[in-house]
């Protein structure tokens, strides 16, 4: 008998999970039609060469970065290239290499904020096929560094902007059009542009900065195109973790040296991740592209009361980009020693790049890894560090608007909100808005967006007038 009712609860169990599968079917997707003008297409590819041929490379290395003239001569180009914009707003510049315009509306109770910046990491050009800086175009695609990162953004911001004044546009709403040219380093240009808003009382209604694209194979199971809006991102510190010694000949090694004591710390935080979180950006995407998954995997998502437990181990053993959205990871990126293959180093040291889930701040990771390596004498040391961002509405006005536009450009792609890995200068507005997405308007393949800081990044041509189209219907409805 007993055996009886444990098969029946059994079964019921079972059918629980099914019938939660079956009804977790995909919620309809229904954005008011968002139309946009003709843009010049020749002249916004004669633009973006244009900026590419613009060296603004920024690096805290002296040698590794770009003289200010190519800097000046990127923001020479926006005089020159968009007059229209410079009539109603002079080219204002705040911090080392901000700049910052504004286009009046007819209100400014719900301002909108469009950001993007021009600095590029450093090149090694013997890497690359094309020259980065050349703007070749080869086969369909515009050759050079900052193509996807992000002066491509930048400029459909200012040919969708420009287009619309000519005709005439007035906004609802004032517009800001805030650019920085020291992202890459973490500068202050974005910052000080984020202090000059708060003390002129400017509360965005939209901020809308770099971030995911409209991407394809992201999500297992689903068979769609993703438009991913980052609607946080996660927060990034780089730790030294260091130990000394006493030094002295190879030939007589005391048991544990501390290049070995150094390697098990290391390796016990490896051991031992970080807890699995899923934070409400990744909570909202497993319930928005979960629905798209295939059946089985539609039985996890829709039963992680269940099957928590199970997605966190797969987590742990895959890595990746699966298990990154749910929890802080750690990775040791950096390492040195001794001078000499015989001298046993007076100390060593490590450093690794954590990126901090929600709910995990600099000073609980850690308070974690000190617990999981468990030696007191590695001492740890903050190079630098940022804190989690905040989470985003997805019910807002804003948000509205950027999947409207969206859908306009990619009727048949998916919007999902998603956690960004990356950290952006948009983390800042925060502090002076609830509405702060992360969105590149273009479609990234797996190799585009692996060419991002690395070499032959290229962006398609026919990318470039769907970012300018995608900017036009945005600005267009703000």
């Amino acid at each position: 008998m007993i055996g009886i009712y444990i098969a029946g609860a059994l079964l019921l169990f079972i059918a629980v999970l099914l019938i939660r599968a079956a009804m977790f079917r995909p919620r309809q997707q229904d954005f008011p039609e968002c139309t946009a003008p003709e843009a010049d297409s020749e002249v916004a590819l004669r633009h973006l060469q244009e900026f590419i041929r613009c060296r603004t490379v920024s690096s805290r290395d002296p040698a590794l970065a770009a003289p200010e003239a190519e800097f000046e001569k990127f923001r020479n180009l926006l005089k020159e290239f968009y007059p229209e914009i410079h009539k109603i707003s002079p080219q204002e510049r705040i911090g080392p290499a901000g700049i910052l315009y504004k286009i009046p509306g007819k209100h400014s109770d719900a301002p909108c904020v469009f950001m993007s910046h021009y600095d590029v990491v450093p090149v090694d050009e013997a890497a690359w096929d094309k020259p980065p800086f050349a703007a070749e175009i080869a086969d369909g695609y515009l050759w050079g560094r900052g193509t996807l990162d992000t002066k491509t953004t930048l400029l459909g911001v200012m040919e969708a902007a420009e287009t619309l004044l000519k005709q005439g546009f007035v906004p609802e709403n004032d517009l800001y059009l805030a650019f920085a040219g020291d992202e890459e380093i973490g500068g202050e240009s974005q910052p000080a542009i984020v202090a000059e808003m708060n003390r002129r009382g400017i509360v965005p209604a939209l901020v809308l900065d770099e971030g995911g694209a409209v991407v394809e194979k992201i999500f297992p199971g689903v068979k769609e195109r993703c438009a991913l809006i980052g609607t946080a991102e996660k927060g990034s510190l780089d730790l030294e973790f260091s130990l000394k010694g006493n030094g002295g000949h190879s030939s007589t090694p005391k048991p544990r040296t501390p290049v070995t004591n150094m390697a098990r710390a290391s390796v016990r935080v490896e051991e031992h991740p970080f807890p699995f979180r899923i934070t409400p950006p990744t909570k909202e995407m497993l319930d928005t592209l979960g629905r798209r998954s295939s059946f089985a995997l539609k039985i996890v998502f829709a039963n992680l009361w269940c099957f928590r437990p199970l997605l966190d181990l797969i987590c742990k053993k895959s890595g990746g980009e699966i298990n990154a959205l749910m929890r802080t990871t750690c990775a040791f990126t950096m390492m040195k020693g001794s001078e000499a293959p015989n001298v046993l180093p007076p100390s060593v040291s490590m450093v690794a790049n954590l990126r901090l889930n929600g709910g995990t701040s600099i000073e609980s990771a850690m308070a974690h890894i000190r617990k999981v390596m468990k030696n007191d004498d590695v001492e740890l040391r903050v190079i630098q560090g940022s804190q989690p961002s905040p989470y985003s509405r997805t019910d807002s006005p804003g948000w509205k608007k950027v999947c409207a536009a969206i859908h306009g450009t990619w009727p048949e792609a998916v919007i999902s909100p998603y956690l960004m890995m990356a950290a952006s200068d948009s983390r800042h507005y925060c502090a002076i808005s609830e509405n702060v997405y992360r969105f590149s308007p273009m479609e990234m393949s797996s190799e585009a967006r692996k060419s991002i800081h690395a070499h032959n990044e290229k962006v398609p041509v026919e990318q470039i007038d769907a970012c300018v189209s995608f900017y036009l219907r945005l600005i267009g409805s703000c």
